[in-house]
């Protein structure tokens, strides 16, 4: 049964809708904000005067091009506030702090151990991190109205390969209670893939679709998932873990414990499997892992890297039919560093494996390609939750009194954008 939303959610979405056309448009009139929202040019005037009251819109001069009185542009007022996103993977911590209009003033990374031998060390590393960017950004914690902290989903740590989800769970779990009292307040949370969707939604391929997908490609692999507009979070908040599903009956072993997952083929380590399969002594073998993939890139003529891409793109294809024959999406978009990498590489082997392998009339009109989105989507997705969270009702509400720091959940309530029509697959 589909819960009806209250006023008061419809508003909150009503305004993310305005501040979104602002930050990506940069200027708009008030009419050029009921156009490209869809809301009433009453809606939208309420709304930017409440929006002007807390500080988050300004005058950007007049527009006199029409007839009649000179029209007020508006656009987001940058110093109205600095937000902080913050991206934990298996290998590193990347901070950056946003100014209002979703600008990056100031990033950090700090390189982790992927075995994640110790939380604490983790804990630190994500403040050190997070102390970086603040300075760089010349921002302080009290500056920062909300922070995104995107957590990492399925990895067993146990060094006997059997899965222990339960057990890296409280690992996550334990990280996020060290750190939270060492964070600017209020903190919200989601995985890595739900926050990809957001940032694509905002600023990449998926902006004006109703349904689109966003499959990151990195050490470890997974799908953002957008249906109707929103991104999905499912049951328990771990919706779009696409690699974690079986590409191999009882195939390579895989990261989190089980056999024949996606990731243990398309992630890196399983690209670095494919190239020690067609040469086993092949020099990049030797490097680390983003060392590898940019090594891997420079060197497409190579026989042996020529075969390894072509595994790797067939495999990547045949798994994005799965995801096309269960969400039939408008969008199907690659992003992270790998695919910012070997992207132009992959592209045309994994879109004949994906027409071939999708049912029929699935893909007929799926559009396909790497997200123009070339910044930390992750980082930036976080920052994007933080901000949606300050814009509903209560917080706007509250930024005249001193902050609490309260545990609020992400608010996904975005609505859906006008539908564009979708392009074919090419190649």
């Amino acid at each position: 049964m589909t819960r009806t939303r209250s006023s008061s959610e419809i508003r909150d979405a009503s305004r993310r809708e305005i501040v979104r056309a602002l930050v990506v448009g940069g200027t708009a009139t008030r009419n050029d904000l009921a156009r490209s929202t869809g809301l009433s040019a009453a809606t939208v005037s309420n709304l930017v005067t409440e929006l002007r009251e807390a500080g988050l819109i300004a005058d950007a001069g007049t527009d006199n091009a029409g007839t009649g009185r000179p029209t007020t542009v508006l656009r987001i007022d940058g110093e109205g506030g600095s937000f902080l996103g913050i991206d934990v993977a298996e290998t590193y911590i990347r901070a950056v702090v946003f100014d209002a209009a979703l600008t990056e003033i100031g990033a950090a990374d700090v390189d982790v151990d992927e075995a994640w031998s110790s939380v604490d060390r983790v804990a630190e590393a994500l403040v050190k991190a997070v102390d970086q960017a603040l300075d760089r950004g010349g921002r302080h914690h009290d500056d920062i109205l909300g922070v995104g902290l995107g957590l990492p989903g399925i990895v067993s740590r146990d060094p006997r390969g059997a899965a222990s989800p339960q057990g890296w769970a409280a690992q996550v779990r334990e990280l996020e209670h060290r750190v939270r009292p060492r964070l600017p307040s209020p903190v919200v949370t989601a995985n890595p893939l739900q926050a990809v969707g957001h940032s694509e939604i905002w600023f990449g391929t998926a902006r004006g679709r109703s349904s689109a997908v966003v499959v990151n490609l990195g050490t470890g692999v997974g799908a953002g998932i957008i249906v109707e507009g929103r991104v999905l979070r499912g049951a328990t908040s771990t919706a779009g873990e696409w690699g974690h599903t079986v590409l191999e009956l009882d195939g390579r072993m895989c990261r989190c414990g089980r056999r024949g997952c996606v990731e243990a083929y398309v992630g890196v380590p399983g690209i670095r499997h494919t190239l020690r399969d067609v040469e086993a002594a092949h020099p990049l073998l030797r490097l680390h892992q983003r060392d590898f993939i940019r090594g891997l890139r420079n060197a497409v003529d190579d026989p042996a890297v020529s075969e390894t891409l072509a595994h790797t793109a067939r495999y990547l294809g045949i798994a994005l039919s799965d995801i096309v024959a269960v969400l039939n999406p408008e969008v199907l978009t690659l992003t992270g560093w790998t695919a910012w990498s070997l992207g132009d590489a992959l592209l045309p082997g994994a879109r004949a494996a994906l027409a071939e392998r999708a049912p029929e009339l699935t893909a007929a009109r799926l559009d396909l390609g790497v997200s123009p989105v070339r910044i930390n989507s992750v980082a930036t997705g976080m920052a994007v939750l933080a901000f949606e969270n300050h814009l509903d009702s209560q917080a706007l509400a509250r930024r005249s009194r001193p902050r609490a720091d309260p545990i609020i959940p992400p608010d996904t309530l975005t609505p859906p954008a006008l539908p564009q029509t979708p392009q074919p697959i090419a190649g």
